[in-house]
């Protein structure tokens, strides 16, 4: 989204001539008369930038520098001086001004400085995101980082049916955060002080799974591992079973029938990567077991379909990285944020956390090196590699024309339905690129 680009000067030439410059550069001025006006306007959740002259009647620019900055010390505020006020604009600056413009100057410096200003602004927005995000997330709920809608809504759902109990599907790709899910739900429902078992169906044989599932048939049974059946195990707690789709077709009617009887027993929260109604169709998955868990499904999206909250993310991990191993942690900036973006994740969560301990723990070179700059070999097909160039031919393009999308148009030579279609897509938004 374009940010606003306050000016306040008491010549109406000034602002007139500031406003029209930056409308044609794809900003979006607002132009005060007096300080006072701009200050009763003003709050710490404004994200652009504030130009100010320094000689105005009333209350001048020193003035207003000093009363916005008690609203938010953080304000990118650029202050205009004439030849003679040099000093006057040297002091701002060291009583919290961002820089200053001495009249005359050039349109390309005033936006060189206008943007610095909105980066400098941008992050200092995106840190306090974060610092909500992460003050939320040490609150009682969910650890799923994530701002777009769809987290969400996934947010509030796990909240709402943490203390039903009944059978719940959890749909998503590897890393998604399925088990961390499940987690958080047993440990604040009232099973809390019950055991929390988990079976990850794909690293148990299918020889051995039904009996680590549900023991044997006698009261003190035990699993091929030695232990009792995860069911029993489990009591009055919580079981969650990874991976159902691997379990054999006899154990999937066993567990269906079990699920089916009514007697107690532990809250069943099952996890699957693949489209299990499609495997009811293929005949490899249990019809009867599939309609008692599908009641309730909960989908859980990969990193690939919220781009926007990588970065986010990322900050988390590299920080409490770096606090586990007592050394500060790394600055990502918004230089990495598209390089972050054009990546695919298919670990999602779970390889995003990896590569940041590597990045803090062996640098931003080698984690890069690692992760982010070379193809995943294992797991990437040939049309997944054609959508990630795609999308960094388009990134490249709305950047080069600031979001001008009938200038993108004319060069990659698209209709303008398959421009739009193509943004959304790869979730790329023309206003991010304005300015």
């Amino acid at each position: 989204m374009t940010k606003e680009i306050w000016i306040i000067d008491d010549e109406r030439s000034i602002r007139d001539s500031l406003s029209q410059t930056l409308d044609i550069e794809g900003f979006i001025p607002r132009a005060f008369s007096t300080a006072r006006d701009a200050l009763a306007q003003l709050d710490n959740t404004f994200e652009g930038v504030i130009i100010s002259d320094i000689n105005m009647p009333q209350m001048d620019g020193i003035a207003f520098l000093h009363h916005a900055l008690s609203i938010d010390k953080e304000l990118s505020i650029v202050m205009l001086t004439g030849h003679g006020d040099i000093s006057t604009a040297v002091s701002a600056m060291r009583g919290g001004a961002y820089d200053f413009l001495e009249k005359p100057f050039s349109t390309d410096h005033l936006l060189d400085v206008i943007r610095r200003g909105l980066d400098k602004r941008n992050l200092v927005i995106e840190n306090r995101e974060l610092r909500r995000e992460l003050e939320q997330q040490s609150a009682p709920g969910p650890r799923i980082l994530g701002n777009c809608e769809e987290i969400k809504q996934l947010r509030r759902t796990l909240s709402y049916l943490k203390d039903k109990d009944s059978c719940l599907l959890m749909h998503g790709e590897r890393g998604t955060g399925k088990e961390l899910a499940a987690r958080w739900m047993h440990d604040q429902s009232d099973k809390q002080d019950e055991p929390f078992v988990s079976l990850k169906c794909r690293l148990v044989p299918d020889t051995s799974v039904e009996h680590e599932l549900f023991g044997s048939s006698s009261e003190a049974a035990v699993s091929s591992s030695g232990k009792q059946g995860k069911f029993k195990a489990a009591g009055g707690g919580t079981l969650f079973i990874d991976g159902i789709e691997a379990l054999p077709m006899t154990v999937q009617r066993k567990l269906a029938k079990k699920l089916r009887d009514g007697h107690s027993f532990p809250r069943v929260i099952v996890s699957t990567r693949v489209d299990l109604q499609q495997c009811v169709r293929l005949q490899t998955f249990d019809q009867n077991l599939y309609e008692t868990l599908s009641s309730i499904t909960l989908h859980f999206p990969p990193l690939r379909e919220r781009v926007d909250d990588i970065y986010l993310i990322c900050q988390n991990f590299l920080r409490t990285t770096a606090s586990r191993f007592g050394i500060a942690p790394p600055h990502l900036g918004n230089q990495h944020k598209e390089k972050l973006g054009q990546y695919t994740w298919p670990g999602n969560v779970t390889e995003l956390r990896n590569f940041a301990e590597r990045w803090v723990l062996m640098g931003e070179e080698q984690a890069l090196a690692d992760s982010v700059t070379t193809e995943e070999n294992d797991h990437t097909s040939l049309a997944e590699r054609l959508q990630k160039v795609e999308r960094s031919i388009l990134f490249d393009a709305l950047n080069r024309h600031n979001g001008r999308l009938k200038e993108v148009q004319q060069e990659l030579g698209l209709a303008r339905k398959t421009l739009y279609e193509k943004l959304k897509k790869h979730h790329l938004d023309k206003e991010s690129f304005k300015g």
